[in-house]
């Protein structure tokens, strides 16, 4: 990003607000500079559109800015950190069938939100799942092999760093694959190994 917009966006977290008048003097730059950078923010919807600032004094008003929603993603989180520690602690605190039957819940509360056509075929179920799971990040798709078997492909796992060190993890992702497919459910690669993605295989069959 371009330095003084990372500027502003920075004064902005800081201070909650600012006016283009303050955002010009801490950056010594003119107001139709200033103006500028904030449109193009505006425009990548990180800063909201401005505020009347209300004052008691007569004068011009003033607009205040400030950042959207959006914007949190721009600044430094610590998620994977977070979620290593709370791991490690309920390893250390429950054994590990208990943690696997956490991530069990965990991947049925997911897939609790996927709404499935009611009378859907098999493979009209497999699409709602994979569109699904792309919306979530994974890029997944999906395909049939030779002996009419369903494969579904993961190339990118959402909380892969975490998996990495934490395998109980992947229960999730088998786990809502179960409840959307049905238990026939094999994994056959996993996203911390290589090649580094996910394949799981449907057995549709007995055989």
């Amino acid at each position: 990003m371009q330095a003084t917009r990372e500027r502003i966006l920075n004064i902005l977290k800081e201070r909650g607000q600012a006016t283009v008048q303050e955002l010009s003097s801490t950056l010594d730059l003119t107001t139709v500079t200033i103006r500028h950078h904030l449109d193009t923010l505006r425009r990548e919807k990180l800063v909201a559109a401005p505020e009347v600032l209300h004052r008691k004094a007569p004068g011009r008003p003033q607009h205040v800015y400030r950042l959207t929603e959006e914007a949190s993603d721009f600044f430094p989180k610590r998620y994977e950190t977070l979620t290593d520690m709370i791991l490690a602690e309920l390893r250390e605190h429950l054994s590990e069938e208990e943690v696997e039957n956490l991530m069990a819940r965990i991947g049925k509360r997911i897939a609790s939100e996927v709404r499935i056509p009611t009378g859907a075929s098999f493979e009209e179920r497999v699409v709602v799942a994979v569109e699904f799971m792309d919306l979530r990040g994974y890029m997944a798709h999906w395909e049939r092999d030779d002996d009419g078997q369903y494969l579904v492909h993961v190339a990118n796992c959402p909380y892969e760093g975490v998996a990495r060190r934490h395998s109980e993890v992947c229960k999730i992702d088998h786990t809502l694959l179960t409840e959307l497919l049905g238990p026939r459910l094999a994994e056959l690669e996993r996203i911390a190994d290589p090649p580094h993605h996910c394949t799981y295989f449907i057995r549709l069959h007995n055989s």
